[in-house]
């Protein structure tokens, strides 16, 4: 004879999954304006990007930035000519400061309007000038916060073109004299 208190068992009751809350880390955010060629994980699982923002015509570079801590990178500081990251340069420093950074992830950068990417565009513009002297602008002078401009090269071009435009005291542009490139120039301040 056996005991029915030894051979009865409670059904198993099944925990509900529980999602958490995490910010989007930028696991698979691929932003406007460029290619994200590598991404590796911080300490604490925020994303550190490697990217580019050229289109190959003048040879292609990376840039390195943490979507935890506001670290960004495009020179190697190794080189003395070209010193900007070939992808090799641009992995390892992606993988340097990964190893070492603690950061949390942060939630990706939201796309701007086109006015707020205009007026960036502006002060950028307006930033560069000197005085008694013009000064040569360069669209790879903007990878640093093209993530948070979140545009393609022909749409700032068109917004850089406009700017000359609309205010010639700030910008001007010229055709190139080896090309059909537009070049662009941060106007003197009197």
């Amino acid at each position: 004879m056996t005991l029915p208190l030894f051979t009865r068992r409670p059904t198993p009751v099944e925990s509900p999954a529980l999602e958490p809350d995490w910010p989007e880390t930028g696991e698979t955010w691929n932003p406007e304006g460029v290619t994200i060629v590598q991404r590796y994980y911080n300490q604490s699982h925020a994303v550190v990007l490697v990217y580019s923002t050229d289109d190959g015509r003048t040879g292609t570079s990376y840039t390195v930035a943490c979507l935890g801590c506001h670290y960004a990178s495009g020179r190697c500081d190794q080189r003395i000519y070209n010193q900007r990251y070939s992808l090799t340069d641009a992995g390892k420093a992606a993988n340097d400061h990964a190893t070492t950074c603690r950061a949390l992830p942060r939630d990706i950068p939201g796309r701007p309007d086109d006015a707020t990417v205009r007026e960036r565009l502006r002060s950028w513009a307006s930033g560069a000038r000197r005085r008694d002297e013009e000064v040569q602008l360069w669209l790879s002078d903007l990878d640093l916060i093209r993530l948070t401009l979140q545009r393609s090269n022909d749409w700032i071009k068109a917004a850089l073109q406009q700017l000359s435009v609309d205010r010639p005291d700030i910008l001007r542009t010229e055709r190139s004299k080896y090309s059909d490139r537009i070049e662009y120039y941060a106007v003197a301040r009197d």
